[in-house]
């Protein structure tokens, strides 16, 4: 690639196009101007909007549609929407299944269930499934949206996007898609928390790069042989022993903290809930060190 000059390509306006199909049929030496060819607007429009942004996908339409359309009596070949319709019966959408429209698109997807913007989820959706997508890479897409960004909000994303996964596989096409519009949508309404995603990122950093804490004795096995006079389990209190089954007892030496909630959806009672128990434990640990 240092070696190389890349040109990125992107797609003709409508506008570029319809400009495209009036220079062929004027062109007498390269296009159509030769021939009694008139086209009517709206055929122009329609060839220009459905050749999506392809001006040979376009040209290759028009020259289709002039050698299939019969002169009138005046030896007049006049393009209707009809005919241009019948000379492009289905569009084909640019999409590379490995290249860089196959991962710009699944990009706009994922984003925008992200975004909470469920009709441009749709619409990237729809877009890769008529271009012969995967199906269970985007149910697998899907799942991981879920948790990535859904999240403690809304936890339910997670089972309706495993459910849609699994029902993916023993339905298929074309019924999928109303399987994957259904997780897809889900997920763009949902609340959104990526702090569970943060929390285990930030864990994994300090394991990789901190002191690794040994565990506490209180949270030992002290089942194996031997394990007792190591000291394995005492002190440990049994959380449901207590009322509302919680003890102040921390369980990582240190204090540190990973998962931060937020107040969005159904993490917001949840942040209610972990601050109370943070609280404890911060009496807890003041009360041990007087």
């Amino acid at each position: 690639m240092s070696r190389s000059q890349v040109f990125q390509l992107e797609p003709l306006g409508i506008a570029d196009l319809e400009g495209l199909v009036d220079r062929a049929l004027n062109d007498s030496e390269r296009g159509l101007g030769g021939q009694n060819v008139r086209i009517e607007a709206d055929a122009r429009l329609h060839l220009a909007t459905v050749a999506d942004g392809d001006a040979r996908r376009c040209l290759n339409a028009l020259e289709l549609a002039v050698l299939t359309t019969t002169p009138d009596a005046q030896g007049e070949v006049v393009i209707t929407l009809a005919a241009a319709e019948e000379s492009m019966q289905q569009k084909t959408v640019v999409y590379d299944g490995d290249g860089d429209a196959h991962y710009d698109t699944i990009s706009a997807f994922i984003k925008s269930m992200r975004a909470s913007d469920p009709d441009a989820t749709l619409y990237w959706l729809a877009k890769m499934l008529h271009a012969g997508e995967e199906i269970r890479f985007i149910a697998r897409r899907i799942v991981i949206a879920a948790s990535e960004d859904v999240g403690m909000a809304d936890s339910n994303a997670l089972r309706v996007a495993v459910a849609a996964q699994q029902a993916v596989e023993a339905i298929g096409m074309p019924e999928a898609r109303i399987i994957l519009a259904h997780a897809a949508v889900y997920n763009a309404t949902a609340p959104k928390s990526n702090r569970a995603y943060l929390g285990i990122d930030k864990a994994l950093k300090e394991v990789r790069e901190g002191r690794t804490l040994p565990v506490p004795k209180h949270l030992r096995d002290g089942h194996y042989a031997g394990a007792k006079q190591f000291g394995n389990g005492e002190g440990y209190l049994y959380p449901h022993d207590y009322e509302g089954g919680f003890v102040p007892q921390r369980c990582l030496e240190g204090g540190s903290i990973y998962y931060e909630p937020t107040a969005n959806g159904l993490e917001a009672r949840i942040k209610e809930r972990l601050d109370h128990w943070r609280a404890q434990w911060e009496a807890a640990a003041g009360n041990q060190g007087k």
